[in-house]
């Protein structure tokens, strides 16, 4: 796992100073050792952490006659199959490295390559013969890519704090960007936060040649060609045979190797399979809350027990959101999931005994885990019932506005999500579900100036534009489809990436293998969910792998009881940053609505804890990256 920066210049020669401090600026992404290529106006740098051949797999990797130059943050799990079969084509390889065989799958493929590697990557291959560079991104988008192309010269890097070095880059606010970021809770591609900045998209790569660029989607989650087996043990055990030789090419390391455990149904599994394929004692991590409501351990700890694990465990209190500012420094952008704040001590703490750490995200988003997958099918059916009752849209009319009476009330909740699904359809009705901010929330807390600066802007249309239009797709392959496209790569990538990375940890996760998620997606959409039962298919795997309390339990997430700090440790702090004058003189917005959040959560007359995070971590990012303070 690495971190990777480059220059192309127009006419002039790359200022190699420029090019190390870039790389440098990312140095905990790559503690081990840098390297560099640079020649004329061409710049390549790289930050190392060694995972995979330790001695001979420094970077810049080239070719048998350097016309090619690479340098990649990231794993190819399959990288022994593919460089079998190259050496036999004749290929000569300089290193043991994994990252090697992409130069060579290049030379015989062209960007075609992208469609053999198995595994996470950002990388940039540098073509000296065609004067051109290849920039790709892995298909969930695991590891990131930003860049700037401005006036025919073109910065790249695995971070956004690496551009912000380069002096042609304005560090301009992009308005839009922030309006995303309250209702998504990320910023999410092609976008940055910045609007001379951007972000390489998941499953694309990037052609940039004579000044020009062409980007490219090579890959997609395709749900409509589907797998037709015998019965429900073939499909579970065709999920099995594959998610076990993904978890095993995911065992490959020239390190010590561990991973982390919540509890759950997902890295628990992940726990089995590795403890099946090892012959020690598998290395297992997992943090909670005083708060008993928020917290996995005993059940993480149970399934320690039934592997017979070498387990730790960590207990994360209220006063870590100390180290915010140095998390919201690490995420380069705003960011407003809460649970980055265990991602990360767990990392730090996993990171005392083992470099690399394998998971269990993309178990959710395959295998329809999620609560909000079952909540909006049971929905779907209440409505095409109420369809069929006579008067049913006035009566549907009437009993939304009282939603505007009772919000809380669960009764009027569900029939304001009926009238908006018959007025906007399901996949508006869905982003409502995911959205912290909604329009409502966002008409009454931007100022009026930041209301015209966004002229008519609706973060709702971005949804809009990734969910699925082919009527042949059940709801909840749209849903999952969605997902695929904005939470995951967004949301739960970027925050496995920035906590792994800041504390030089490489995360490796099984369930998000392409093979996997090309397996599943072929599957009828009741093998995920059942009625009321997530994950149907792989439960039913797993009824005598893992406890009985574990196949059971109610889903927790990872949440982090924020709520609960914000009114009594982290109160000072709340008040402090989003009350004071710096905040409120932003303009983004109406500073009495902001004063009236922050008091009514922390009178206990509303929950407004996942909208007053978001709005810290936009005002503590501003005084870092806009006002260059000191993050420490």
């Amino acid at each position: 796992m690495c971190a990777i920066c480059g220059i192309i210049r127009n006419g002039k020669g790359v200022d190699p100073e420029l090019l190390r401090t870039m790389a440098r600026t990312m140095a905990y992404r790559g503690p081990d050792e840098e390297g560099y290529y640079i020649k004329e106006n061409i710049g390549l740098g790289h930050r190392r952490l060694s995972i995979i051949d330790l001695n001979t797999g420094r970077q810049p990797l080239t070719n048998e006659d350097e016309s090619l130059h690479l340098i990649c943050n990231g794993e190819i799990y399959n990288f022994l199959q593919l460089r079998s079969h190259l050496e036999q084509k004749g290929h000569i390889f300089r290193t043991k490295s994994d990252n090697e065989v992409i130069l060579h799958l290049y030379e015989d493929l062209g960007t075609k390559c992208l469609e053999k590697l198995r595994g996470m990557f950002a990388f940039a291959l540098w073509n000296s013969r065609e004067k051109s560079l290849f920039l790709a991104r892995d298909r969930v988008g695991k590891k990131p890519l930003v860049y700037s192309i401005k006036d025919g010269e073109i910065f790249f890097a695995s971070e956004l704090k690496a551009l912000l070095l380069v002096p042609e880059i304005k560090k301009e606010v992009d308005p839009e960007s922030v309006d995303l970021f309250l209702a998504y809770q990320a910023i999410p591609s092609p976008r940055t936060i910045f609007r001379e900045i951007k972000k390489l998209p998941p499953a694309h790569f990037l052609i940039w040649e004579q000044g020009r660029a062409r980007l490219e989607r090579y890959w997609d989650v395709d749900f409509s060609r589907k797998l037709r087996l015998k019965d429900k043990d073939e499909y579970a055990q065709a999920l099995w045979d594959v998610l076990t030789e993904a978890t095993r090419l995911r065992l490959i390391s020239d390190v010590p190797l561990g991973a982390f455990l919540s509890g759950g149904i997902d890295s628990s599994t992940i726990v089995g399979i590795m403890s099946a394929c090892s012959s020690r004692p598998v290395e297992t991590f997992s943090v909670g809350f005083d708060e008993k409501d928020f917290s996995e351990l005993s059940y993480a700890g149970l399934v320690a027990r039934h592997f017979g694990t070498r387990h730790r465990e960590f207990i994360v209190k209220p006063d870590v959101i100390s180290i915010l500012p140095k998390l919201v420094y690490h995420y380069n952008e705003p960011f407003g999931d809460s649970s980055m704040i265990p991602t990360y001590y767990v990392a730090r703490e996993t990171k005392r005994y083992v470099t690399v750490a394998l998971n269990g995200d993309g178990g959710d988003e395959n295998l329809a885990g999620y609560t909000r997958y079952w909540q909006t099918k049971l929905l779907e059916r209440i409505d095409r019932t109420f369809a069929s009752l006579p008067g049913a849209s006035r009566l549907l009319s009437m009993c939304a506005r009282g939603y505007a009476k009772y919000p809380q009330n669960t009764f009027f909740r569900v029939w304001r999500w009926l009238d908006e699904t018959r007025r906007h359809g399901y996949g508006y009705a869905y982003a409502r579900r995911l959205v912290a901010f909604s329009n409502e929330h966002k008409n009454l807390v931007y100022s009026p100036e930041f209301t015209r600066t966004l002229s008519g802007t609706d973060s709702f249309r971005f949804f809009s534009d990734i969910w699925p239009k082919d009527g042949n797709l059940n709801l909840l392959e749209k849903m999952l489809y969605s997902d695929f496209h904005l939470y995951l790569p967004e949301v739960l990538m970027v925050k496995m990436d920035i906590a792994t990375m800041a504390n030089s940890l490489e995360g490796r996760s099984p369930f998000l293998d392409h093979k996997f998620i090309e397996l599943i997606a072929s599957f009828p959409p009741d093998l995920k969910l059942r009625g009321g039962v997530t994950k149907y298919i792989l439960k039913r795997k797993l009824k005598h792998f893992l406890p009985a309390e574990i196949l059971k339990r109610r889903k927790m997430g990872f949440g982090v009881p924020v709520g609960i700090w914000f009114r009594n440790e982290l109160k000072p702090m709340l008040v402090d940053t989003l009350l004071s004058q710096m905040a409120l003189s932003r303009g983004y917005f109406n500073p009495a609505v902001v004063k009236r959040m922050v008091e009514e959560h922390i009178s206990g007359v509303s929950d407004h804890s996942s909208r007053l995070w978001i709005l810290l971590n936009l005002e503590l990012w501003h005084r870092i990256f806009v006002d260059n303070k000191d993050y420490g």
